[in-house]
């Protein structure tokens, strides 16, 4: 920025007429008011032609005002990164930031953070003599660089739904801790059969009454898991405790024709599995059922 223009005409007022008299004006008559009184004699070398709207700008600070005046001074290249500038006069690094910020604020300076060939981050710094005149080039002459991208804006998470409660299940006529642990149980071990119906500790004691009514229906656990885990769909399981409840209610077994709902509970005795033939039945302590006593010798 350091020019040597010796065709630039100065302004008529910044002329000193009256045969380089200073105290004159331009019509000859002796100045005689108490203002400013110019004695400019014409630059032929080493000047900078600066205008007025940056002299006289009333939105900006005397220091913002003498550092564009400094900036534009300088040839191109010339370090005007806050550390140099601070360098170089006495203001010191927070309020050379300060004006700096003011003129690219009204324009005088556009800063831009760009990458070098070879990965460094550097800082480019145009100084505009006359904001607003090139929008659309800067001093290198190439197109300005495109601003950043604006962040979208936060997309909102949905809120979580809530899961819709599982079908409901069968109720055993009556019940026992022993005969929930049992139906606790035959669900854990669904699993095992198929991965697919690893169940949460919330959905085996949502079903758990449901396999103790089959239970109480003189079926035994591998009855009941059998029925639970044949011809299942070869798809993926989305919600394998409500396929679960919809068995359990769907093909639930009758009740044996000896038993009957109205059956008192001090008559049934809790369910044992037979030693025999692993079959689930009633009876007040361990052994065979029926069937596997009937074919004993003696019927022992």
């Amino acid at each position: 920025m350091d020019t040597q223009n010796t065709s630039v005409r100065p302004h008529a007022q910044s002329r000193n007429s009256g045969k380089n008299h200073p105290h004159r004006h331009s019509n000859g008559r002796a100045h005689s008011g108490g203002g400013v009184i110019h004695d400019n004699t014409r630059h032929t070398t080493r000047f900078t032609v600066i205008g007025n709207h940056l002299t006289q700008h009333p939105g900006l600070s005397l220091l913002a005002i003498g550092l564009a005046c400094h900036i534009q001074s300088l040839p191109t290249g010339a370090g005007v990164d806050i550390k140099s500038l601070a360098a170089r006069f006495p203001e010191g690094p927070t309020r050379i930031a300060a004006a700096l910020r003011e003129l690219e604020t009204h324009g005088y300076l556009r800063r831009t953070r760009e990458r070098t060939p070879t990965g460094r981050i550097i800082t480019r710094t145009v100084s505009c003599n006359q904001p607003g005149a090139h929008r659309d080039r800067d001093t290198t002459g190439a197109p300005p660089p495109k601003p950043p991208a604006r962040p979208a804006a936060p997309t909102p998470h949905p809120k979580p739904t809530r899961p819709r409660a599982l079908p409901a299940v069968p109720k055993p006529a009556y019940s026992s801790p022993a005969l929930l642990q049992t139906a606790t149980e035959v669900l854990a071990g669904l699993r095992r059969t198929d991965p697919r119906l690893l169940l949460s500790a919330t959905d085996a004691e949502h079903l758990a009454p449901g396999v103790a009514a089959w239970l109480e229906r003189d079926l035994t656990p591998t009855a009941v898991r059998h029925a639970l885990t044949s011809d299942l769909p070869p798809e993926p399981l989305r919600r394998p405790a409500a396929l679960l409840a919809h068995r359990l209610t769907a093909q639930l077994p009758p009740l044996p024709p000896y038993r009957t709902p109205e059956q008192p509970p001090a008559t049934r005795y809790p369910l044992q599995n037979c030693e025999g033939c692993d079959r689930a039945f009633r009876a007040p302590a361990p052994g065979r059922c029926g069937d596997c006593r009937s074919v004993l010798p003696g019927g022992a």
